[in-house]
């Protein structure tokens, strides 16, 4: 028998994980960026350019 996902329990998983990530988001951005200028390469730019977009996104959606 297949045990039943309830809808709210996922939401809330999500809820903590964006909290969660909203916390994280700002340092590894400030650390990636002072790798990007200390060794740059291709792969730091692209990690960069997400990880500024996705801190964009979360606080701007926040508030």
């Amino acid at each position: 028998m297949r045990k039943k996902i309830k809808p709210y329990y996922i939401q809330s998983f999500i809820k903590q994980f964006r909290s969660a990530l909203e916390q994280f988001i700002i340092p590894l951005t400030i650390f990636q960026g002072i790798r990007t200028i200390l060794l740059p390469t291709m792969f730091d730019i692209i990690l960069l350019a997400i990880l500024l977009f996705l801190a964009a996104a979360l606080y701007m959606e926040r508030g």
